[in-house]
This record gives C-alpha cells, sequence and structure tokens, in this order.
C-alpha cells in the first residue's frame, strides 16, 4: 500500500482476517488444490496493533471524499471499531451495516449466527454517496405512497393539506431509501460463482457497497483481496480497482476469475421470499398438532415429520382435490425413493365411490383425514 500514491483511492474495502484464532482451509471442487490463511493472535493488543498500523496508511489513500468499509464478525467485531474511531474519528463513523443471510449450520450451543458486520467510515463530512432504493413494504399503506407529508404544530407528522383541506399528492418516490440491514443471500455450495475459497463473499454484497459511495472510473482498493471478489464486482460496474493478498494462490485465483467474471444471480432478491413460499397450506391443515417442517416446491411431498422412523425422515403428503389416491401414492412413494426414507404418510382427503386400486408400497400407509373419517361415521348412524 506504501506504493500508492496518497488521496488516490475513492473506496476502500477490506475483509481482513476476523480475530478467530484458527486457521482457515478449503480444498476447491477438484479436490486438487487447497486455499488457506492464518487467523491467529496473540493476544488483543496483537491483533489490534496488526489492524491499526494497515488502516492508518489507508486513512492516507483515501481521497477526502473516499469511505473505507471493514468487514468483521462477532469475533473482533470490538476490536475494529475501536480502530477505526481512532484513525478515522468517531465523528466519520457513518453505519454499522448488518449483512444478514440464512444458512445451514450444525451450530453448537446458543444462537446459530446469521450475520457479520461491515463498518462504514468516511474519511471527511464530504464524502461521496449515491441514495439507493428498495421497494416499499407489502404492509405500506398507498396513501404513504402517494401523499406528501408535513408537520404540525406539534412535530407530529400529517398528511399536508392545500388552502381548499384537500390532502397534497407527493413528489415521485422510487421506493425506501435502502436501510443498515442488508439481506443478500450467502453464496451456496453448488452456486457458480463460488470457488471453494474460505470467507468468500457474494459480488451481490460488494456491488451494493460500490454502488453506494463510487460512480463509474472510480479507483476501488481491496488489500486483502482473498479471491477477488472485489475486484471482479468492479470490474463488472467499469469501476478500477487494485486488489492486494500475500498469498500467489490468491492472486492467481483473482485473476482466473477477473478473465472470466460470473456472478450468480440471486432469485430469491429478484422475485422475494414470498415467491419461495408455495406449500400448500389448505393441506397443511390437516397436521394440525403435529411437529413437522413444511415443505416447498416438491411434487411428491406436502411435509416432513420432525420425529424420525429408524434414522429416516417420515414424509408426508396429502391427497389433492384433482387426483386420485393411486396417483397421491405413486408421487409419495417416489418420493420415498430419492430422499431414502422408510415410513411415509398419505393422508386420503377425497371420498369416492368408486374401487380404489391397492396401494402397496412398502412403508406408505394411507390415513383418512378427520373430514372423511366424520363423514363416515355420520353415514354409519344415519
Amino acid at each position: 500500500m506504501k506504493e500508492i500514491k496518497e488521496c488516490s483511492i475513492d473506496l476502500i474495502y477490506l475483509d481482513p482476517p476476523f480475530f478467530s484464532n484458527r486457521t482457515h482451509t478449503l480444498k476447491n471442487r477438484t479436490q486438487n488444490k487447497y486455499f488457506s490463511f492464518d487467523d491467529t493472535w496473540e493476544n488483543n493488543a496483537s491483533y489490534a496493533e496488526f489492524l491499526k498500523n494497515r488502516i492508518e496508511i489507508m486513512h492516507s489513500l483515501l481521497k477526502p471524499t473516499g469511505s473505507i468499509f471493514v468487514h468483521c464478525d462477532k469475533s473482533g467485531e470490538h476490536i475494529v471499531r475501536a480502530v477505526l474511531d481512532s484513525v478515522f474519528g468517531s465523528e466519520n463513523f457513518q453505519s454499522e451495516i448488518i449483512w444478514t443471510y440464512k444458512r445451514w449450520s450444525n451450530s453448537k450451543k446458543g444462537l446459530l449466527p446469521s450475520h457479520q458486520n461491515i463498518y462504514f467510515y468516511s474519511k471527511s463530512k464530504d464524502f461521496k454517496f449515491n441514495k439507493i432504493f428498495k421497494p416499499y413494504s407489502e404492509t405500506t399503506n398507498v396513501d404513504q405512497i402517494l401523499q406528501s407529508r408535513t408537520r404540525d404544530i406539534h412535530n407530529k407528522s400529517v398528511y399536508a393539506k392545500d388552502s381548499s383541506g384537500m390532502v397534497k399528492n407527493g413528489e415521485s418516490k422510487k421506493g425506501v431509501p435502502l436501510g443498515d440491514v442488508w439481506d443478500i443471500p450467502y453464496l451456496n455450495p453448488k452456486a457458480k460463482e463460488r470457488v471453494s475459497y474460505p470467507t468468500q463473499k457474494p459480488i451481490l454484497l460488494l456491488e451494493q457497497i460500490i454502488n453506494l459511495v463510487t460512480d463509474e472510473g472510480d479507483l476501488v482498493l481491496d488489500p486483502f483481496c482473498g479471491s477477488g471478489t472485489t475486484c471482479v464486482a468492479s470490474k463488472l460496474l467499469s469501476r478500477d480497482f487494485i486488489g492486494i493478498d500475500e498469498s500467489e494462490d490468491a492472486v492467481t485465483l483473482s485473476y482466473e476469475r477477473l478473465a472470466n467474471p460470473i456472478k450468480t444471480e440471486s432469485n430469491l432478491l429478484k422475485k422475494g421470499r414470498n415467491s419461495y413460499v408455495n406449500a400448500d397450506i389448505e393441506a397443511l391443515n390437516h397436521l394440525q398438532g403435529v411437529k413437522f417442517n413444511p415443505v416447498q416446491r416438491n411434487k411428491g411431498i406436502d411435509a416432513i415429520l420432525v420425529e424420525q422412523f429408524e434414522g429416516s425422515p417420515i414424509l408426508v403428503r396429502i391427497q389433492k382435490h384433482d387426483e386420485s389416491l393411486s396417483q397421491a401414492a405413486s408421487l409419495l412413494a417416489k418420493a420415498m425413493k430419492t430422499k431414502n426414507s422408510k415410513r411415509s404418510i398419505l393422508i386420503k382427503t377425497v371420498a369416492s365411490d368408486l374401487l380404489e386400486a391397492t396401494i402397496n408400497f412398502e412403508g406408505l400407509e394411507v390415513i383418512s383425514s378427520s373430514a372423511l373419517q366424520i363423514a363416515k361415521l355420520i353415514k354409519e348412524s344415519s
């Protein structure tokens, strides 16, 4: 960094060692190379000194309009914040960004970690900032979007009215300004973008940071570039960039990614979480009082019981109104095979005067819904 011209950088993003006190190692997809880095420290002071020596140089490299984003988690966030306050001044602290995500994990005792922190500091009060807007919440009242607001004599927010007492329409609104909690999916193991580098971050996360505080042609620096995500995101957004890493393997990997940038688009962000919720709620009402996990986007299963049978999942399907019992059983039996299930339950919901085909799949049991059982009792007693 000492070779870079002072006051020449528009944005610095760094994802330094997190003070986890372990060596991070991961094999690539072809299982022929290890990527690793050491994150062990003698004590808090040695980690703080390591950061401070480097962040002081970064401060000198930033333009007066520049900003720095430092990525961390619970292991060392208290140290990172103290160092940044010391070097940049607490008056230049802008935001603590919470990057939240859902991620499978065999968590030890305690709450499952599902976020990381990114500290956003500017070099001065005159920092570059581009507003990013997100869609309104589903619960937002249409009047809040259309109508103008003002303050009354009690400083309470109210709808603005014209001289005739009519509520005034507001100016064109682009949405809700970006907040400090970012719901951006973690890279799943099968994502094409993933290169099996420890701590690899998604390009979508870096793109949001870059768009927030830089323009095309600006210069971005990542002094711990790892797999090169910041460089790839900068290239895709037409920014100039500098990436630094002490690992030759990391540098080689970064060059490979820059030669062939691959970004995994998030359907979750495009369509919203609600688009993934397609469990048959009406059908699942038949399982009230039973502990189960609803299943989304599966042709043969509606739910998986929390309880297992001989170490295998118990699958449940509820017969649909437009299918025969044998059709439902065939779909469930196929799912049993692919999910290695030894037992499943098919809930019959459609009464039929026709003779049903015999259901004979090993481990598959058919039971009638409560409605069918009650209808049968009434018929038998009348």
